[in-house]
């Protein structure tokens, strides 16, 4: 598709997240360069996990997430952001569902190099 005469459009958080109900699948919504805009509903705890190789920024629409680390944790809200740096062991939590956007490099895999069944496939685009 040639971008430069697509029609413009916003791209609406609220909208994209009404499209699916399945959590710990993020959804491509948009790509800036190599790095990719994705959207994603959590409820629960994930796995101990990290990123060697990037930082991982996490922003909050909706509800209240918890991002544990092995010395100590931080609390988001709506509005607010956290990018934790590339190789540090982090577990988000979330105690009701939250929905929020995430912003890493095209590929990056969610769990990391620990996989397992939490492992979501990569580049759905919604």
């Amino acid at each position: 598709m040639d971008t430069t005469t697509a029609p413009r459009k916003a791209v609406n958080f609220a909208e994209k997240l009404a499209l699916f109900t399945d959590q710990w699948q993020p959804r491509v919504i948009a790509e800036l360069n190599d790095y990719q805009f994705k959207i994603v509903r959590i409820e629960g705890d994930f796995i101990w996990h990290d990123h060697q190789d990037t930082d991982e920024a996490f922003i909050v629409l909706e509800g209240t997430l918890r991002i544990d680390f092995r010395d100590g944790s931080v609390t988001l809200g709506p509005g607010e952001m956290y990018v934790v740096p590339k190789g540090v062991e982090h577990k988000p939590y979330a105690e009701r569902e939250v929905k929020m956007l995430l912003i890493e490099p095209r590929g990056t895999i969610n769990t990391g190099h620990e996989g397992g069944e939490r492992t979501a496939d990569n580049d759905r685009w919604i």
